[in-house]
């Protein structure tokens, strides 16, 4: 696709300056430079401001929301205005939480530190991620995924001690046998599959009522993209599939997945649902999906914008997938 990158999280050409990031001393400059300045996320959660919350937060990297954080915060690159780092207080514990808000399916509840002005908020970054500019999208989502990365790799898988950061947050040594260990990005197919007028749409079990989307599914190792696609659709629909593009991709920080969009011809229609996959299957017509996007089908509702599905879709619907 020729505006593949236009995709949300789809990068605005930050200067991740990779070259400082186990250079010691550049670091200590950066973080005593006045310019430089962090974004905080708490529980995954980028701290956002104005009516919509549409900006991320940039805060002094001195600021009282980072007192007393033992971790060092984690170098996220250059922006033209100076450095961005990115500091995770999920130790922070708000005096009103109701817990059940945080483990549903989509978490709409707010949170405000009273060290921050009323309209600096932390919300779910799937929630605002269709608001954010490029540059926002691309930092909310990087940090999300290192510290969700850090959380559940705090040992060595080689021998069992626990590893410290390193390489500004993006690496982890183990002090006891010295292997590093770098994140993980988990390779993930999400594909447009039409027959005709029509395209394949699905459901996980426990999604809201009215929640549809493109067929998904892990890239397994030894197994290249085309191939994935075939069998996810195959499995979980027992639909045959036969010529495969490429779209777009998209990083999906939840936790740390690679969407790799295509588009795949299906060879018949005939469903044969895999209930362990998938809930319920079907096919939409495109103008079943165009009522869909308008907001006026009695049934379905639209993927989430910002999401890779959404984006594919919209832009099947509008023949921009050249």
């Amino acid at each position: 696709m020729k505006h593949a990158e236009t995709v949300t999280f789809g990068g605005s050409s930050l200067d991740r300056a990779a070259e400082l990031r186990g250079d010691k001393t550049a670091m200590d400059a950066l973080r005593a430079d006045p310019a430089s300045l962090a974004i905080a996320l708490w529980r995954g959660k980028p701290l956002c401001a104005g009516a919509d919350l549409n900006t991320l937060v940039r805060l002094p990297l001195d600021h009282p929301l980072f007192a007393g954080l033992r971790v060092p915060p984690i170098f996220l690159g250059r922006e033209e205005t100076g450095a961005v780092f990115a500091r995770d207080v999920s130790a922070w514990a708000p005096e009103t939480l109701d817990e059940n808000s945080l483990r549903q399916f989509f978490d709409a509840s707010l949170q405000h530190h009273p060290a921050l002005p009323d309209d600096h908020l932390f919300a779910e970054l799937r929630g605002i991620m269709a608001r954010l500019s490029p540059r926002d999208a691309e930092l909310a989502a990087t940090a999300r995924a290192i510290f969700g990365w850090h959380r559940s790799h705090r040992f060595c898988a080689a021998c069992g001690n626990e590893s410290r950061m390193a390489m500004s947050g993006w690496q982890r040594n183990c002090p006891a046998c010295n292997t590093s260990h770098f994140p993980r990005t988990d390779p993930v197919v999400i594909m447009l599959i039409t027959h005709g007028n029509k395209v394949l749409m699905g459901r996980s079990p426990g999604w809201p009522d009215g929640m549809y989307s493109l067929l998904a599914g892990f890239v397994e190792p030894g197994e290249p993209i085309e191939a994935a696609v075939r069998r996810e659709v195959l499995e979980e629909a027992g639909i045959r599939v036969g010529r495969v593009d490429y779209l777009s991709s998209q990083p999906w920080p939840y936790p740390s997945s690679l969407m790799f969009g295509c588009r795949g011809i299906a060879l018949d229609e005939d469903i044969t649902l895999d209930p362990a996959e998938l809930e319920d299957a079907l096919w939409l017509t495109r103008e079943e999906m165009m009522q869909v996007f308008a907001g006026g089908h009695p049934v379905f509702k639209q993927p989430r914008k910002g999401a890779i599905a959404h984006f594919i879709l919209r832009n099947w619907l509008a023949d921009r997938l050249d």
